[in-house]
């Protein structure tokens, strides 16, 4: 068991490239070979028409949950599917133990589909804070990378997402309508106003990594699940961006969020889109 921070930064310092492995190895094994020629049957429904999980995912998290576990002994692992199978098993990310936060395949309806813009987001959190995170889009060639403190990066290189360009509209992914309850809707509708360009979202971990780029100026997310916002909130976060949610205060990987929630390129977007959802600008 880990017992401290410190020593989970020792094994980030030995073993980050370890992890980087896994995930390639996940992805090469069980969901490229799959992209564009994924049968009927290995295609379900979840919630609705928009919920697909398909084999490619079941496989990527069990492949995932085995050698994360085994990289760091008595860590834990939350992945999307198994939290779909128990949702107790969503409790973890409040425990005392390391907690590998796992997304297999982000973005499965583009990943159905045969769109490129899908990712695997892997996230190590303890006691809440996040440390590390992994974002992997294998079909557009890019892997981002952060550790707490330590910076972002992708394919290598130093990310910076700066302020956004001064007389220009800020270009802000938002929730899809779909899943969203009626106070949300009515929250969100406050971005289409003189100076902002809302449009629907893809694949969250790209929607972040686009921020920590400088491609993406906000988001406005109407959701909390840890799998799709924990690798990419770090990420924005050591790119120099930031995160609130509609009440003002930073979002929390361990739930109980006020929704909705923003990531933005630096702190003045994040409060002006917070005024915007809250109808204080």
């Amino acid at each position: 068991m880990i017992e401290d921070t410190e020593t989970i930064e020792e094994f980030l310092a030995q073993h980050s490239a370890d992890v980087e492995q896994a995930v390639r190895e996940a992805v090469a094994k069980e969901i490229t070979p799959r992209f564009r020629r994924l049968a009927a049957h290995e295609v379900d429904e979840k919630a609705g028409p928009h919920d697909l999980v398909t084999d490619a995912d079941r496989l990527a998290e069990k492949y995932l949950t085995g050698a994360l576990s085994a990289l760091l002994p008595g860590s834990v692992v939350v992945g999307e599917e198994a939290v779909h199978a128990n949702p107790a098993t969503y409790e973890a990310i409040q425990g005392e133990a390391p907690v590998w936060i796992v997304d297999p395949v982000d973005g499965t309806r583009q990943f159905v589909h045969g769109d490129p813009g899908f990712s695997t987001l892997v996230a190590l959190a303890h006691h809440g804070v996040l440390l590390a995170s992994w974002t992997y889009a294998p079909a557009l060639g890019l892997l981002a990378t952060a550790v707490k403190g330590q910076g972002a990066y992708l394919n290598g290189e130093r990310l910076h997402a700066g302020p956004p360009s001064a007389g220009r509209d800020l270009e802000v992914a938002t929730s899809h309508p779909d899943y969203t309850t009626d106070e949300q809707k009515r929250a969100l509708l406050g971005l289409w106003t003189e100076g902002v360009a809302p449009r629907a979202c893809g694949s969250a971990g790209l929607e972040y990594l686009a921020i920590a780029r400088g491609e993406l100026d906000a988001t406005a997310f109407s959701w909390e699940a840890a799998w799709d916002h924990a690798a990419g909130i770090l990420l924005v976060e050591e790119a120099g961006g930031t995160h609130l949610t509609i009440t003002g205060e930073p979002f929390r990987v361990t739930g109980g969020n006020a929704l909705p929630f923003t990531a933005a390129r630096d702190a003045a977007t994040a409060r002006r889109i917070v005024g915007l959802l809250s109808g204080t600008a």
